[in-house]
């Protein structure tokens, strides 16, 4: 049986390179690393660090940190070679129209508007979290049944509400057009990672070695879960190609933003898991505010409500960012005719997508107030771990399918390389509990429904047929 071949339609490469070329280039290398960081530096660090380490890999959560960086760093080489090349928006979801038909490219962006959407939900739960530790440190006590989704205590909680409040207020400042200039995310970036570097520095002197005795309490299998669990704090980087076609020298300035913030954040995280397990016992780590409580713990008061704020400001950009990302990802496939136009309608006054902004915006609330934030950490990992396979295929099949075309960047080592990416995010995939294997499935069944009820009969591409 062979595939139509509608659904393995590509878009040319050329004429990929050339679209939306409108978008101003203002963006150095420098201010694109800061993105990285600015994206990468979130939930995953203030919050699924802590939840990792309590129930699947312990202090050996620092090991699960090396895992994931390795795999993001094989995926990276290919993300830059691939944003160098084709320097649009879109991400990997343009990258699989190019390389892998039309199909392909459906499928990793359904898969990516569960990662973003999920991601969105999964920082607003921590956000409330911090938010709610803030809160109690000044002697304001928010109702548990207030804070706390259903589905995560159903005997204490019912709604988490700051984590839907916060999604629903970022809502409706994209509506109205607010967005974050490069000063204001590097002034927020400049935030976390003082947050972060201070944190180091003063728990550093409150270790306790005894912490670690039990290092790996879950074995290889527990720091392999633990490693596919994480990956979600390294999704950030895939914002830096996002941007590529405002940067003002994508085929140089894309890889370096890339490759420079992936090594930032995970020198950053491999300290953060050392101080944290080492300050704490990993036990007692199930929360939505780690750091928070390994603060707490140290016996300064004076640097609690610092680092709170801090973390409160940082997951704040983080949830804009991601918020808009995914506007960005509706936005695009409508502009193919895979969804429906209402999801490209512009604002006539705003200037901004605003029915799929709404839509994204109440969906994501709902999920932040009711559901458990493990469940969700899972989910877009294992969305974003799916992404980075396809986007390492993509780099694969486009040496053999388009040798000829320029490279500015060239990932190392090809296939060798490519291989390797898609053989650890295979191995991470399969360290995720079964559940989440299920939730992935299930909401790719509901894509391919949409795709094959509607996405093919109106495509661009079936259209204008496969003009080169």
């Amino acid at each position: 049986m062979t595939l139509p071949k509608q659904l393995l339609q590509r878009k040319p490469l050329a004429r990929l390179a050339l679209e939306e070329n409108g978008l101003k280039q203002t963006l150095t290398a420098k201010d694109l690393t800061v993105l990285g960081v600015g994206g990468i530096i979130g939930a995953g660090i203030f919050v699924l660090t802590g939840i990792a380490a309590a129930k699947y890999a312990g202090p050996a959560i620092t090991v699960s940190f090396i895992l994931a960086g390795i795999a993001c760093a094989l995926a990276a080489m290919c993300y830059s070679e691939l944003a160098a090349m084709i320097p649009v928006s879109g991400s990997a979801y343009s990258y699989a129209y190019a390389t892998l038909g039309e199909l392909t490219a459906w499928i990793i962006g359904w898969d990516l508007i569960l990662e973003y959407a999920l991601a969105s939900s999964t920082v607003a739960i921590g956000w409330s979290g911090y938010l709610t530790s803030f809160l109690e440190s000044i002697g304001i006590h928010l109702p548990v049944y207030l804070t706390t989704a259903y589905l995560a205590d159903p005997a204490a909680g019912f709604v988490n509400l700051p984590a839907m409040l916060i999604i629903l207020l970022l809502t409706g400042l994209l509506v109205l057009g607010i967005r974050q200039s490069a000063s204001f995310n590097f002034a927020m970036v400049l935030i976390k990672l003082a947050v972060i570097v201070v944190f180091i520095i003063a728990g550093s002197g409150h270790i306790q070695t005894t912490n670690w005795e039990n290092f790996a309490p879950f074995g290889f299998g527990g720091i392999l879960t633990g490693a596919g669990v994480i990956f979600f704090a390294y999704i950030g980087f895939d914002a830096v190609s996002t941007a590529a076609q405002e940067a003002i020298n994508p085929e140089k300035d894309v890889p370096f933003g890339i490759i420079g913030s992936l090594v930032i954040c995970t020198i950053l995280y491999i300290l953060v898991s050392v101080v944290l397990t080492g300050v704490v016992s990993y036990t007692t780590l199930d929360v939505p505010a780690p750091i928070a409580l390994a603060v707490d713990h140290m016996g300064m008061p004076w640097l609690s409500p610092i680092i709170k704020l801090g973390a409160i400001a940082g997951l704040t950009s983080v949830m804009l960012v991601l918020l808009m990302g995914q506007s960005r990802i509706f936005f695009s496939m409508s502009k193919d005719k895979l969804l429906p136009p209402l999801f490209a309608n512009i604002h006539p006054n705003f200037q901004t997508p605003y029915l799929s902004t709404l839509l994204v915006g109440v969906a994501v609330a709902i999920v932040a107030g009711f559901m458990p934030i493990e469940k969700l950490g899972e989910l877009v990992s294992i969305g974003t771990l799916f992404a980075f396979i396809l986007v390492c295929g993509g780099v694969w099949i486009l040496r053999n399918s388009h040798p000829e075309f320029p490279r500015h960047f060239k990932c190392p080592y090809v296939p060798y390389v490519p291989l390797a990416g898609i053989l650890v995010c295979l191995a991470l995939m399969a360290g995720l509990p079964f559940d989440t294997w299920v939730r992935l499935f299930v909401w790719l069944l509901i894509g391919f429904i949409i795709y094959f009820g509607y996405g093919i009969k109106h495509s661009a591409l079936r259209e204008k047929g496969n003009d080169t």
